[in-house]
């Protein structure tokens, strides 16, 4: 039976924010400094363990507690945030296999935090949906697969990091889901672009040279892979949902910051702090709704409606950070100042994978009951 209250966990999160998130804001926006320290202390409480069995070292508070943890860090600082995002992601794509190998080597130490990993999995889910090109490839050999190519752009990376990605296989097209090492043989981190928001978030283009994955890390092969990719992927995209969440409800803060002083002239705005909690609120319990469905089943068919809840998720931030920096006025233009930050934080809740753009894709190629590379 499960002991540890969810309350009270998420108050101990919130404390740690403050010592270890807050003090360090501007450092992780401005110089890219990577929060490391932040997410060993996490973990070590139990911040990523609520997607993971109780019997992998998981604590049972389930996926939903995850996505609060992501919501909380996301009011302060969207870049950690992320990496919460980019931890749990991980951690659920190990226990949605079926291989109980690698979930016994790896799951414990990634949900305590003793181990970090990450998610390079657009690429793999926009070469899926008939986006753009799929940027590795696997050729079946004994005992595993030989990966070759590059990943642009893979985050909450380092030396002795793990993450999770996909590629078709080789004179096959269907995909193989797998963990990579980042210190193995034949594969390299090398730093990339620098980036408008979100540059202390360990992101680093990732190079497969014939690169040997074992069978003993592959997560699904492609007989597999169908069935795979549907467990995962209304999690992947509904676990979003954590930095869009806690990023509206800052914007409103901060839209409430400025009203006793400013209301007589910020009345002729369009958006208002009750506007935008209005809509929060339901994005917040439909986001919790489904996350709750998803402990239960992760295989539910509930795509559709984990689309429109993060396409409003994404939409919602921008209006939000929109507002906040015109509640905010001049204050909000000075380089430290969090309605800037914020602003350059919702283009990005807007643009990852599955950016605003794809979302109405996959919406409209559901409504036209099409295929359109979509999983159902």
């Amino acid at each position: 039976m499960n002991t540890i209250n969810a309350s009270e966990h998420i108050a101990q999160v919130k404390q740690l924010i403050a010592e270890q998130v807050k003090p360090c804001v501007t450092a992780i926006d401005l110089q890219g400094d990577y929060p490391k320290a932040f997410l060993h202390s996490l973990g070590a409480i139990g911040g990523f363990a609520g997607t993971v069995a109780p019997a992998y070292g998981g604590n049972g508070l389930g996926f939903g507690h995850c996505i609060a943890v992501m919501e909380e860090t996301a009011k302060v600082c969207l870049s950690s945030g992320f990496l919460i995002w980019c931890q749990t992601a991980c951690l659920r794509y190990l226990q949605l296999s079926d291989n109980d190998t690698v979930k016994q080597e790896l799951l414990a130490d990634l949900a305590s935090g003793r181990l970090l990993g990450g998610t390079g999995l657009s690429n793999t889910f926009k070469a899926n949906a008939g986006i753009e090109r799929s940027s590795i490839k696997a050729r079946r050999v004994a005992g595993g697969y030989i990966i070759s190519g590059n990943l642009p752009w893979v985050s909450n990376l380092g030396a002795g990091h793990f993450f999770v990605t996909g590629c078709p296989l080789e004179n096959d097209g269907r995909l193989v889901f797998f963990v990579v090492e980042c210190t193995q043989d034949n594969f390299r981190l090398t730093e990339g672009a620098h980036f408008t928001a979100l540059e202390g978030t360990g992101t680093f283009a990732c190079q497969f040279r014939d690169c040997f994955i074992s069978d003993k890390r592959v997560l699904a092969h492609a007989e597999e892979s169908v069935a795979y990719l549907a467990r995962i992927k209304s999690g992947m995209i509904l676990g979003q949902m954590g930095m869009g969440l806690g990023l509206i409800s800052s914007c409103i803060d901060l839209i409430e910051a400025v009203s006793s002083v400013q209301s007589s002239i910020n009345q002729y705005l369009d958006d208002q702090a009750d506007d935008l909690q209005q809509v929060l609120t339901v994005a917040h319990q439909e986001t919790y709704r489904l996350a709750a469905i998803l402990d239960t089943a992760p295989d539910t068919p509930i795509l559709p409606d984990v689309l429109k809840v993060r396409l409003a998720g994404g939409e919602l931030s921008l209006r939000a950070a929109h507002a906040a920096m015109l509640h905010q006025g001049a204050k909000g233009y000075l380089i430290h100042s969090a309605a800037q930050r914020k602003l350059r934080e919702a283009y990005f809740i807007a643009i990852v994978t599955p950016a605003i753009k794809h979302l109405r894709r996959e919406l409209a190629c559901l409504a036209q009951q099409s295929h359109c590379g979509v999983v159902h």
